[in-house]
């Protein structure tokens, strides 16, 4: 697999940038598409372009309260963005569902990798879905509640489950990412915690990834309204790093590319090409 500009995927030589694509009208960012195909095109290119190294497209809300869609409207909204975006943007394209039927659609229609919100507790069949097509399985932490006996284990406990049922199905333990899912199942003060001991979560060849973007949580420290939050986005991304993760999902992908390389250079020694020149 290729990410930005055709350089091959290796873990831990810098951080991946994952840009977010919103198709729902309800998305709690405020930036949902819906079915304007031309301006998921020209996003996905913008993101492109500003160093994303894979697009990451959704159609169900998961903001608190959100209700679930059913499996034809989500992929009445996926396939046409997916069969627009594939011929034309040249980085993997994720798919964010946690349905069976729609990420066999989704990947019958371009998408390269299933982004699993439910981490297959909600239907085990995603993981048969990502083993035939041969397809990366995110698997994300989340759970009906906020009531732990004790945080980091409990999570670490259920990301395990996950990774469990996605082996017995047949998908290679190369193809798993881990999400401990800030935001979901989770207060504010478990996000803090989580993020803070990030490097516990750590499994010995799956690589972490972290959605903190623009999150509830950021609002809360710093009183701010969701468009406000970048400042408080670029810290999280930058001290989530350093506590270990490998991929990073956002939505302002010009300038968290630029946190992620700074703090690359500072924690994984990473250099641009140019350097010395």
């Amino acid at each position: 697999m290729t990410v930005s500009g055709g350089e091959p995927l290796v873990w831990g030589v810098r951080t991946y940038v994952m840009g977010i694509i919103n198709l729902s009208p309800d998305s709690f960012s405020g930036d949902g598409l819906g079915a304007d195909i031309s301006a998921i095109v020209e996003q996905a290119l913008r993101f492109q372009e500003a160093g994303a190294d894979f697009i990451d497209v959704g159609a169900e809300s998961t903001r608190p309260g959100a209700a679930p869609i059913a499996p034809q409207d989500e992929i009445r909204l996926l396939a046409p963005a997916l069969e627009a975006l594939s011929p034309v943007v040249k980085i993997p394209i994720s798919v964010d569902t946690y349905k069976a039927e729609v990420a066999r659609r989704a990947l019958a229609a371009g998408g390269s990798i299933i982004n699993d919100v439910w981490g297959l507790k909600a239907e085990p069949e995603v993981a048969k879905v990502a083993a035939e097509a041969g397809a990366p399985l995110i698997l994300m932490h989340n759970q009906k509640g906020r009531s732990y006996r004790c945080l980091l284990p409990d999570v670490k406990e259920s990301l395990s489950g996950s990774v469990q049922i996605a082996l017995a199905a047949g998908v290679r333990r190369e193809n798993i990412v881990l999400d401990p899912g800030i935001g979901f199942g989770k207060t504010p003060d478990h996000n803090l915690e989580i993020l803070r001991r990030l490097q516990e979560l750590k499994e010995p060849g799956l690589p972490l990834l972290v959605g903190s973007s623009r999150k509830s949580t950021i609002g809360f420290v710093l009183n701010l309204p969701v468009e406000e939050r970048l400042e408080g986005t670029a810290a999280t991304v930058s001290l989530s790093i350093a506590g270990g993760a490998d991929i990073v999902r956002v939505h302002d992908v010009k300038q968290m590319v630029r946190v992620c390389r700074m703090t690359d250079a500072i924690v994984r020694g990473w250099r641009p090409e140019n350097w010395g020149r």
